[in-house]
């Protein structure tokens, strides 16, 4: 602070003395005092303390003024440009320049009034006329001492930001006029960019930028005045032929933007640059930037299509167009509720040259960036899409065109397309026609895919579409096509066809089915439309690709809402065709089964359909599949998969018998039951040996449910038999009650094309990979939960699972485990025991002949009395023959 009123009482004392000093001594005194203020600078961080600082700025800028065009005066434009080389650059024992110069670049970053004060000294014209020399007159090496006269890059630097500076004012603009270089400059830019100094090419794009943007009245007047732009346009149309195409984008880029910075003051600018042929100008430009590499001139061909896209808004008068709207629409639809929001195109020549580049380049990257600018359109208000289709029909245009395109313009016309249902809620019916015919021609395979999936898309966004494209024939056509691929596919059945089973053509197939499967949803008419045409024998065909499996589900599923016998003849034919190792078929086939068995209608069709059967044949087909260590086939496959599949085909039962007393009453008549318990006891984890098992005394027992915690919710190791064993009974614990069908154990997966097979990825399963209900949050039922159940009044909704239960129960023993199997029996018997409790549960289970099955199953435990299992099974036996007890039981 001190130095800085020091230097405040100096300047003072040279305000007061400078009027009665000569010129020189004046210029010697102000020079003297520069150093001890950039000194003070430099020692206080930046922070400038200085009273007088706008007088100094004057005086500063006045001096540094009348330096330039000292050396300017009356020299040649080359000698001048070395003379203001020298005066600028702190180069030997004369830096009178450059200190001024380094003087005003601070005092020109202060503030707004000191800024006006050096816009006033007449710096701005000066610079101007030192930029247009440094500029168009590039320095050649000099060989005296072997270094090249360069410009100094700190120097240059503080010239630029002490014009950006000044030319962001309006003031400084109109000071600038005077020194008419502004127009010199512009076409210099647009005329030498070949031959101009190549480090002041950037430089001086910066600075004609920051002047365009702090156009006014004046200026625009002054441009219009010299024919600035059309001899600008005129010169860049010679630069367009043998310039590289980023070359002439970042000068055609400075013209443009003092075309599109002065609209909004006046349209004269762009009245003389459409009246030069502008636009065919940057339609040659831009074509030229065909073949440039992703990043090669990016900034300044951006800048170009972000300007003339912002061009095609610049206009006097809305623009005045009645489109048709097609009907039917979508009922959220309403265009007069679409009006303007102010940015609507009112410069159609200006979208034209946008429209024409995306109709004759095939460049990625140039294709990619006019249908990005076309979205920025829509996206400034919705209105835009309307105006531009009932004109130009863009997007009409495109469609016939878009199959030439690489891939990646392809994917992201078709977003474009989709937005226009999805954002704008507008179906486009034209169109729409178009892209059928697209893929009804299907010249180009991936370009079928990508519009399918565009469809696809919209037909998900409502039900409308349903009948648009049933109506439009489209519905007709993927029939047909699939027809045509489900019989290519029946005859190369088990061999390998690379040219459909692989690629583009099988995401085909894929997608026409999913969206047939769309059209479908919702829409019993659609069915009705598939039945007719004959292709349910086709879509079977599909079935056995795992990627085409959901859609094709999908389908049947729909259909079964007109006729569940055909539906349930073909899953149930399915599953009993499969062979052992079609483990994910069947389990598709069964999540099928179960969602279509939500509904109560469906039942007697599965019944008649052997429905019963054939899930009861799914486990018989298992046989030994839990075995410990596995064998044969079933080595290959994790036993948590195996386990599912029995998951499954239980809940498949379990969702037919319930609530339905006909398929209870034919279940249990046809000894099904028995016929469960046979096949659950031959998969492998249960005991089948014919030996007696050895009694073994227990000190203690536990509970069915103490065992359910201890097997999945503690690290007490227990072997995968029992582990398996456990599971079963669980099951069909739920089955009892009557709620296996509403459990969900099992996480879903789905496989999408390009995923790995779910049959290569799984291998035999580690203990973490069980389905654990009990670990997840929702399903936790600790064992005091289970304890609060069986002491309640359970009411037991398929007694029959109850005898399954018995028949298991000898089975529940495995050499070398004799303790652990007894204990697990008598958690079993004391479960079962607690089921019978109220006499309204023993009317139900004698009704189904739990006395006999007790007695058949389990008569070593009934005959020695030392055996664990016999008094709770004698009191199992007591609490029901109390009930009732057949003759030959009593025998």
């Amino acid at each position: 602070t001190l130095q800085w009123e020091t230097l405040g009482r100096q300047f003072v004392e040279y305000e007061q003395v400078a009027p009665f000093l000569i010129p020189e001594e004046q210029q010697r005194r102000l020079l003297d005092f520069l150093p001890l203020f950039l000194k003070a600078w430099e020692q206080s961080a930046g922070v400038i303390v200085f009273p007088n600082i706008q007088l100094l700025a004057s005086e500063v800028s006045k001096l540094l003024t009348k330096e330039i065009k000292r050396n300017l005066n009356g020299k040649p434009a080359e000698e001048a440009r070395l003379a203001l080389e020298q005066l600028l650059q702190q180069k030997g024992e004369a830096e009178d320049g450059c200190l001024l110069l380094k003087s005003v670049y601070l005092l020109s970053q202060t503030d707004l009034r000191t800024m006006w004060n050096i816009i006033g000294s007449g710096l701005p014209a000066a610079l101007m006329q030192c930029l247009y020399l440094f500029f168009t007159f590039p320095l050649k090496k000099t060989s005296d001492d072997g270094e090249t006269s360069e410009d100094d890059t700190q120097t240059q630097e503080m010239l630029v930001k002490i014009m950006l500076n000044m030319y962001r004012e309006e003031q400084g603009v109109e000071e600038l006029l005077a020194a008419d270089k502004l127009q010199s400059l512009i076409i210099a830019t647009a005329s030498l960019w070949d031959q101009c100094s190549h480090s002041w090419k950037v430089p001086t794009g910066r600075v004609l930028r920051t002047i365009s943007k702090a156009q006014t009245k004046n200026s625009i007047v002054y441009l219009q005045a010299v024919d600035c732009i059309k001899i600008a346009v005129q010169n860049l149309f010679k630069l367009a032929d043998t310039l590289p195409a980023c070359d002439v984008c970042e000068a055609a880029s400075i013209v443009l933007c003092f075309v599109k910075d002065s609209y909004p003051i006046s349209s004269a600018l762009l009245t003389e640059f459409e009246n030069n042929d502008g636009y065919q100008l940057l339609l040659k430009i831009l074509l030229r930037c065909e073949g440039l590499q992703q990043n090669e001139g990016d900034p300044y061909l951006d800048e170009i299509l972000d300007m003339l896209t912002c061009l095609t808004t610049c206009g006097k008068t809305e623009l005045k167009v009645s489109g048709n709207i097609a009907h039917p629409q979508l009922p959220h639809f309403d265009f007069e509720q679409t009006r303007s929001s102010g940015m609507t195109v009112k410069n159609l020549q200006a979208f034209q040259v946008l429209q024409s580049i995306f109709q004759k380049s095939n460049d990625q990257h140039l294709c990619g960036k006019i249908l990005a600018a076309i979205d920025t359109i829509w996206a400034w208000d919705t209105v835009n899409f309307f105006l531009l289709e009932w004109t130009l029909q863009p997007i009409n245009q495109f469609t016939d065109i878009i199959h030439f395109k690489p891939h990646p313009v392809q994917v992201q016309f078709f977003r474009l397309v989709e937005s226009i249902v999805l954002d704008l809620s507008y179906v486009p019916h034209e169109i729409l026609k178009k892209v059928q015919y697209l893929i009804k021609e299907n010249v180009v395979p991936f370009c079928t895919l990508t519009a399918l999936r565009c469809l696809l898309s919209m037909t998900k966004k409502d039900l409308l579409f349903s009948d648009i494209f049933r109506d439009s024939g489209l519905l007709g056509l993927l029939l047909a096509l699939l027809r045509k691929q489900a019989k290519i596919l029946r005859k190369s059945a088990g061999t390998h066809l690379p040219g459909l089973e692989e690629g583009t053509e099988k995401e085909l197939n894929a997608v026409m089915l999913k969206m047939v499967a769309a059209l479908t949803v919702g829409s019993v008419r659609n069915t009705v439309v598939l039945k007719d045409y004959g292709m349910v024998p086709y879509i079977k065909i599909f079935l056995d690709d795992e990627c085409y499996r959901s859609a094709t589900l999908s389908i049947l599923e729909q259909l079964s809402v007109i006729n569940y016998e055909e539906y349930m003849s073909i899953i149930i034919g399915a599953l009993c065709s499969s062979t052992q190792g079609e483990l994910h078929l069947k389990l598709d086939l069964l999540k099928s089964l179960l969602r279509i068995l939500e509904s109560p209608k469906s039942h007697s069709a599965f019944r008649t359909c052997s429905g019963f059967n054939g899930l009861l044949s799914l486990l018989s087909d298992m046989e030994g599949a839990l075995q410990d260590p596995p064998s044969g086939l079933w080595t290959a496959v994790g036993q948590n998969c195996i386990l599912e599949l029995v998951f499954y085909t239980l809940q498949g039962i379990t969702a037919a018998l319930h609530l339905d007393p006909a398929n209870s009453n034919f279940f249990q008549r046809h000894g099904l039951f028995e016929k469960m318990a046979e096949d659950l006891g031959s998969l492998g984890c249960f005991w089948t040996q014919g030996e007696r098992q050895i009694p073994v005394s227990l000190e203690k027992t536990r509970t069915f449910a103490e065992f359910l915690d201890a097997a999945f919710c503690s690290s007490e190791p227990f072997p995968m038999w029992l582990k398996n064993c456990i599971w079963i009974l669980n099951f069909l614990d739920h089955m009892v009650k009557g709620t296996l069908h509403l459990e969900s154990y099992f996480k879903e997966r789905k496989p999408e094309m390009g995923e790995v097979s779910r049959d290569d990825q799984e291998g035999p399963q580690a203990q973490e990979e069980y389905p654990v209900a009990f670990k997840r949050p929702g399903n936790k039922l600790p064992a005091s939960a289970y304890r609060l159940w069986e002491m309640g009044d359970c009411a037991i909704v398929h007694p029959g699972a109850v005898c399954v239960m018995v028949r298991l129960l000898p089975k529940l023993y495995k050499e070398g485990h004799s303790q652990l199997s007894q204990e697990i029996q008598c958690a079993v018997v004391d479960h079962i025991q607690s089921l019978v409790k109220s006499e309204k549960s023993r009317q139900v289970m004698c009704g189904s002949d739990l006395l006999s099955t007790i007695i058949t199953s389990c008569q070593d435990a009934f005959r020695n009395e030392s055996h664990p299992l016999h008094l709770p099974l004698t009191r199992v036996f007591e609490k029901l023959a109390s009930q009732a007890i057949e003759p030959d039981v009593l025998r």
